[in-house]
């Protein structure tokens, strides 16, 4: 299904001039309302007029989170205070939070690209949204209930946590739709088998899944465990929260709404932009927003574009679903790890479970990884050469697609502790020494 036909099937040309007129027009409003911009594009020799078309964003000053830090709380915004009707803020676990505030057109623009992410996964009026994103500063819950609530679908508000509650409800009120972190989509299908709830009970058929990296392989997990077709969906609060790019049922990338956010992919070490296809990180550049229009925004995240047609009619760019994080990822030994690599390897294998904890630390100045994984419950009752032979098969895969050798310890279902928010996948020792 497509919600907006007219700009996301719209001609490469004219999306092009339409992202020209409001870059162009967002760069006279930073240099005049912002401070900290004015100063940056007189730095630079940029004045008001100067900028026309999307060719010479590359010229343009990059903004990242530490920017936003030291402009907190609300040094880069654009509009006085009285025009903000909402504020949100991230988490702060790196620092002091970043600091995103809404005018009422923001929020309406919120709603129209999170109503096209919807649509994309199948959603409509007839629909009920079950979403167990968490409600207050964290954008999640209340970005998708306002786009849910634009295509006219029922939405059931939860929240996160209390999952017997979660279940009951999908049950008694028919969620056809359910939006929450992958990790807890599977924390969910855990819970319905342990509550001797068959996914055929639901009526669900679709999920709109964000907020942390996930792979096909958990993919595969959440529809074949809850029967469902998991679209991935993608959104950052400091660019406007979710409905910044979304998987349509194609599942082969994720359809950016450029005609609001303009994406760059740039070298993350020289910030040269990259051509499509090459693997870089993530900027992108707000041109509607009138609260926090950022500018050439870094991400930190890994992906790749891709200009070409997609299969069900969008013309918009697609990115490649994130393949980790420029400043997350984990160096051991010289090597460059991302967690979902790990997750990949343990996924593929039948013995073991899709949760699993890296746990870094340095001995002897020398990096040491060991990675927890779950396994069946029968492993634990069979001979224990059938133990080492799962530890040592393990063992073998993840040197293999890494190159470094890891210690693997098996544990028993359910040991490794849930989340109903965000997984959390490593515990790097190293930071506190």
């Amino acid at each position: 299904m497509i919600w907006n036909e007219y700009i996301e099937c719209m001609d490469r040309e004219r999306l092009v001039k339409l992202q020209g007129e409001r870059l162009s027009a967002m760069v006279e409003k930073l240099y005049y309302n912002v401070p900290f911009y004015r100063q940056k594009f007189q730095q630079s020799g940029i004045e008001p007029g100067d900028v026309k078309k999307i060719d010479q964003l590359k010229k343009l000053p990059f903004t990242t989170k530490q920017d936003l830090r030291d402009n907190y709380p609300f040094g880069l915004f654009a509009v006085p205070s009285s025009e903000v009707v909402r504020v949100h803020a991230s988490s702060g676990t790196t620092g002091k939070p970043t600091v995103v505030g809404y005018t009422r057109k923001d929020l309406e623009i919120w709603s129209e690209v999170v109503a096209r992410t919807l649509s994309a996964a199948g959603g409509g009026k007839n629909d009920v949204l079950h979403i167990a994103y968490g409600y207050g500063l964290f954008t999640g819950g209340l970005g998708i209930h306002y786009g849910a609530e634009k295509i006219g679908a029922t939405v059931i508000p939860v929240s996160g946590g209390n999952t017997q509650r979660q279940l009951q409800l999908m049950q008694d009120l028919g969620s056809t739709i359910l939006a929450c972190t992958p990790s807890y989509a599977l924390y969910l299908a855990e819970a319905m088998i342990d509550a001797g709830i068959s996914s055929e009970s639901l009526k669900l058929k679709a999920g709109v899944f964000g907020a942390e990296p996930w792979t096909e392989e958990m993919r595969r997990e959440i529809e074949n465990k809850l029967k469902i077709k998991a679209i991935d969906i993608y959104g950052l609060s400091e660019v406007i929260g979710p409905g910044v790019a979304s998987e349509c049922s194609c599942q082969n990338g994720l359809h950016i709404f450029e005609d609001h956010f303009i994406p760059e992919v740039v070298d993350p070490h020289t910030l040269e932009l990259l051509p499509d296809g090459q693997i870089g990180e993530l900027v992108f550049t707000c041109v509607t927003k009138e609260a926090l229009p950022l500018l050439r925004y870094r991400t930190r995240d890994l992906t790749v574009l891709n200009r070409e047609k997609c299969d069900c009619g969008r013309t918009i760019v697609r990115m490649k679903k994130c393949l980790g994080r420029s400043d997350g990822m984990l160096i051991i030994r010289g090597v460059n790890v991302f967690p979902s690599q790990i997750e990949t390897v343990l996924l593929e294998m039948s013995e073991t479970k899709p949760h699993y904890l890296l746990m870094v630390d340095r001995v002897n100045n020398l990096d040491i990884l060991e990675v927890w994984v779950e396994v069946e419950g029968q492993f634990f009752s069979d001979e224990i050469k059938k133990l080492e032979d799962l530890k040592k098969k393990i063992q073998h895969n993840i040197e293999s697609t890494l190159g470094i050798s890891a210690t693997v310890k098996l544990v028993e279902p359910k040991t490794i502790e849930r989340s109903e928010g965000k997984a959390k996948r490593v515990i790097d020792n190293r930071k506190l020494k």
